[in-house]
């Protein structure tokens, strides 16, 4: 495997070549990763376009970039990728071209079913597109069988347009799958949050998708309110310090689900995943110094496959919930998974508006929130 990477910053391309020979007219696959304002402009699908000519192009609009071991802002990170064995599909649709979500999801996974993928990587429209019945879609088309890892993309806290595209300037709606497919490829994943719980277990008695109304029989709303105490004046932007943790009704893990909106009128709370009715959720908080220790974490459970070698690869995607947190101890999370990485595995990555991983004991796909998700990939 060879790679060549590209950062745009300050309207000027600049090349990093990784110690490689990747060549240009043979490189696969390019995975860019950009600012929502500028991603979608003509001029930077032409440079990628020429300067790879035969690659998948796959294009995804973020909150931030991972390149290296920092987060950049307001760039673009374009990442070629040259595979000695492994052969790629790249398929993409429009969810207004489906009836939900989880169609779009199972169209996807049709398509590469085929041959069996070993991999498979998911970018999505993050605002149209919703992530937990999409995931669904994909586990169900590939019967819970293939491992499927990406994320949302995100539009830096506007939650107006984010934009995906395949081969094409992105636009809003796409959803694009790349599957990997041969037995010489290695890779590894690890997601993982770092928040304290508090607070007792409480039973989702009513929601409809992603929005929840009661807990325990009681407004859920109102019961959030008096949990956050002074936080709650500053709603809904204070709820990225309190997320929910939700217990996963298939493997029991806990999966984490950020508040997005509320709706006094309806006295109702939008997440970012669903909330279904029956399930068991606790309140959670931040601990600053356990969510950077969850990207170490995270970091450590994607490398668990290599043994003692390193991956070629690391492709990080971290919750914008993560971002507004941590602030400007943001980079402490890159660099705390990038230690763990090694300085010989080159990172390419984006802050997302959910994460989309197995857990790391098992094959099924989950739609995560306020978490560090990595896949490692390498060619043995």
């Amino acid at each position: 495997m060879k790679t060549q990477q590209y950062c745009y910053q300050n309207n000027k391309w600049n090349s990093v070549l990784h110690n490689s020979t990747l060549d240009h007219n043979q490189a696969q696959l390019v995975l860019i990763f950009g600012f929502s304002e500028i991603i979608y402009k003509p001029d930077i699908f032409t440079f990628i376009k020429i300067t790879f000519p035969n690659a998948e192009l796959v294009f995804c609009s973020s909150s931030g970039e991972i390149f290296h071991n920092s987060m950049h802002e307001h760039t673009i990170i374009a990442t070629a990728i040259q595979f000695e064995k492994t052969q790629i599909k790249a398929v993409e649709t429009d969810i207004s071209l489906h009836e939900n979500s989880r169609d779009a999801g199972l169209f996807l996974a049709q398509q590469l079913r085929e041959k069996s993928p070993k991999l498979v990587f998911i970018v999505s429209d993050g605002r149209l597109v919703n992530g937990s019945e999409l995931v669904i879609g994909l586990n169900n088309g590939f019967e819970n069988k293939v491992n499927i890892s990406g994320g949302l993309a995100s539009d830096d806290a506007k939650f107006e347009a984010t934009y995906v595209g395949l081969n094409a300037i992105p636009s809003e709606g796409k959803v694009v799958a790349i599957g990997f497919y041969g037995e010489s490829l290695r890779f590894g994943y690890g997601s993982v949050g770092g928040w304290d719980m508090f607070g007792p277990e409480r039973l989702v008695t009513k929601s409809k998708s992603n929005t929840l109304y009661e807990l325990d029989g009681k407004n859920a709303l109102k019961l959030y309110k008096e949990y956050l105490g002074s936080y709650a004046k500053d709603l809904p932007s204070s709820a990225f310090l309190f997320p929910l943790s939700l217990k996963n009704n298939n493997s029991g893990d806990e999966i984490v689900r950020t508040v997005i909106g509320i709706n006094e009128e309806e006295q109702s709370m939008t997440f970012a995943g669903d909330i279904p009715e029956g399930s068991i959720v606790r309140l959670m908080r931040t601990n600053f110094d356990r969510v950077i220790d969850g990207a170490m974490l995270a970091a450590q459970h994607s490398m668990t496959p290599f043994g003692e070698n390193v991956p070629h690869l690391a492709l990080l995607v971290s919750c914008l919930g993560r971002k507004i947190i941590l602030g400007q101890r943001t980079e402490e999370e890159v660099e705390a998974a990038t230690d763990i990485l090694g300085k010989n595995t080159v990172i390419a990555g984006f802050y997302s508006n959910g994460e989309i991983a197995p857990f790391h004991n098992n094959i099924f796909c989950e739609l995560h929130n306020q978490t560090m998700t990595i896949t490692t990939l390498a060619e043995v």
